[in-house]
């Protein structure tokens, strides 16, 4: 999947400012960003349900404005919002999906098997979807994308809600979903951890340009941050932190409720100065701690917002453009 200096414009806001990806066949991609920030913008071009003011975007080759419904036909995709049909079983959930995907009748039922298989949901075939937990009937969405064996799977916050449990299933789901297939998956996600335990390469877009691009590792060495010292408390006293942060000569990076600073060779140092600070000040904090750069921390510095601060970011729209 190829996108060629992409831009996308409403009137004169441009929303997608020349974003240029080559995503690898087989590669799990991870495209992150914080609100308004042209993500969802771009997933609804890759899917055909928006237009570029410019540019190209290729799926296996294939030009999405000079031919939709042969590119489309590689692509799966697993929206926020989970849909499966409460009334029907598991199996005719994925019977219905394979219909109309156009799947051969004496293909059918091997589709129906082994998207079961690999969702791990072989014992509950004859089980009503309504009687299931959030994490099967997620996995149930993803098996339905894979009914027609897609090139391309498209993933919007694909664990938003679920439990660590259930996420951790669903990160098993996705790898063996790309060793089997060999699919190449693009996702959006709002847990950083996610995206750096499932992606071999991670693209960070803010106000409509990829501002980063690279594995997780390279990320983190992009960003220069070493022993990064963190410190959360009530948000009404981040003010007052970061105050105390710049006292003790850290440059901080304020979140919702947490502020993180580069601490370098220092960082002991520093940390022992910022409670003597703190204790002074009489600011009750939650907790603090020094620890190696995250995925978070990447992000946070980059963009100087959180990713959670995402959430529900343009899906309306998405569902909207998808008639749900």
């Amino acid at each position: 999947m190829k996108l060629e200096n992409v831009v996308k414009k409403f009137g004169d806001f441009t929303a997608v400012n020349g974003i240029s990806l080559n995503i690898k066949k087989g590669e799990i991609f991870g495209l992150l960003g914080p609100n308004g920030a042209g993500k969802s913008t771009t997933i609804n071009m890759i899917l055909g349900l928006l237009s570029p003011t410019s540019g190209k975007i290729l799926i296996d080759g294939i030009d999405m404005q000079k031919d939709p419904q042969k590119a489309k036909k590689d692509i799966g995709i697993v929206t926020q919002e989970t849909v499966v049909e409460p009334e029907l079983t598991a199996e005719d959930n994925l019977m219905i999906f394979g219909r109309l995907y156009h799947i051969p009748q004496q293909e059918l039922k091997k589709s129906i098997d082994f998207a079961l298989k690999l969702s791990d949901l072989e014992g509950f075939r004859k089980t009503y979807a309504g009687t299931f937990s959030g994490g099967m009937k997620r996995r149930l969405e993803t098996a339905k994308a894979l009914m027609h064996t897609p090139n391309i799977l498209l993933l919007d916050e694909p664990t938003t809600g679920l439990d660590v449990q259930n996420r951790t299933k669903i990160w098993g789901l996705l790898r063996e979903m790309n060793k089997a297939q060999n699919v190449t998956i693009l996702l959006t996600t709002q847990y950083l951890e996610e995206a750096d335990q499932l992606c071999d390469r991670i693209g960070i877009i803010d106000h409509g340009k990829m501002i980063a691009l690279g594995t997780p590792s390279e990320l983190r060495q992009k960003i220069g941050m070493s022993n990064v010292i963190e410190v959360s408390a009530d948000k009404e006293d981040m003010d007052r932190l970061k105050a105390i942060f710049k006292k003790v000569g850290l440059e901080p990076q304020v979140a919702t409720n947490r502020i993180t600073a580069p601490g370098g060779s220092k960082a002991t140092e520093k940390i022992e100065m910022l409670v003597k600070a703190i204790s002074a000040s009489k600011i009750a904090i939650h907790n603090i701690s020094m620890h190696e750069p995250t995925i978070d921390d990447v992000f946070l510095k980059l963009t100087g917002s959180e990713v959670r601060d995402q959430t529900g970011e343009d899906t309306s729209r998405t569902r909207t453009l998808m008639g749900r």
